[in-house]
């Protein structure tokens, strides 16, 4: 009876070591490569799967999108600058019997021809491009990158420089460029701001000689803005007086006129009497 239950427990325990290397357990994000005496049987998608033990191998690939940073790379562009420029890639397997048949490591694959590829576009441009025209950078590190990759069952998403560090020489010339820039534009601004004064200035010019009381009407508005700060000094422009005595001169005129001229029978003339001329203009005074 012992050696009976000796044996059901030998036979359990047997059963039990069989049952926990048959049984593998593949998560959502992953897929599992079979492999049954060293030959691919094909992916095991997510879930609970038994294999043979002692027959059969199971690795599991992560499908997830990975982050990998490219190591600064020190490249000279194409206008002989030697700059610092690191990125960072993105990408995901898409076939797992791929990315375990077809190379050894793809994550340091990767890692190895991203950090050429970088090189070599970033090469191929200016400095004035490489800053400028990022966009279309990473776009050709990852058509390059995707050529390369897609026969190891992986798909490169995304590249993206990351920083890009420039000699200390460099930083003061492009600081002094992007100030001699800011200079330029204030002064095309000034000098438009001045051809636009200049074009009004000239408009009111033709206004005022056809109406000569308008400059006079300035005068006096500029009397009174002087006025305002309570100086005891009164400018009085002279063309102000030239034209106090015109004016005076006028309305000695049109009265005259208005007068009717007396005849000997008692009568009055229709017509007005000539104009008298006016009192002489006297030059304008300071005070």
């Amino acid at each position: 009876m012992k050696t009976l239950i000796i044996v059901v427990i030998v036979v359990v325990v047997v059963l039990l070591l069989v049952l926990a290397l048959a049984v593998r357990v593949v998560k959502q994000y992953e897929q599992g490569v079979l492999f049954r005496l060293g030959r691919v049987r094909g992916a095991r998608e997510p879930g609970l799967r038994l294999i043979i033990p002692l027959v059969d191998v199971m690795r599991r690939v992560s499908m997830r999108i990975v982050t990998m940073p490219i190591q600064s790379q020190g490249i000279i562009t194409r206008d002989n600058v030697s700059v610092d420029v690191s990125a960072v890639a993105y990408f995901r397997v898409v076939d797992a019997v791929k990315s375990v048949v077809a190379i050894e490591n793809v994550r340091a694959a990767i890692d190895q021809i991203a950090q050429t590829t970088l090189r070599k576009v970033v090469g191929q441009h200016t400095l004035d491009q490489t800053l400028s025209e990022t966009d279309r950078i990473n776009l050709n590190i990852r058509e390059i990158l995707d050529v390369t990759t897609v026969g190891w069952g992986v798909e490169v998403s995304l590249v993206e420089l990351k920083d890009i560090q420039l000699p200390e020489s460099m930083k003061r010339a492009m600081a002094r460029q992007a100030e001699a820039e800011r200079e330029k534009r204030a002064k095309i601004i000034n000098a438009e701001g001045e051809s636009m004064a200049a074009a009004a200035l000239g408009d009111a010019s033709d206004i005022m000689m056809a109406h000569p009381l308008a400059l006079q009407l300035r005068n006096l508005q500029s009397l009174v803005e002087i006025g305002v700060d309570k100086n005891s000094t009164v400018v009085f422009p002279a063309p102000l007086m030239t034209t106090i005595a015109e004016l005076g001169t006028f309305l000695a005129r049109e009265q005259t006129a208005a007068t009717p001229a007396l005849i000997p029978n008692g009568g009055s003339s229709a017509a007005g009497t000539p104009a008298a001329e006016g009192p002489p203009r006297t030059p304008p005074r300071r005070t």
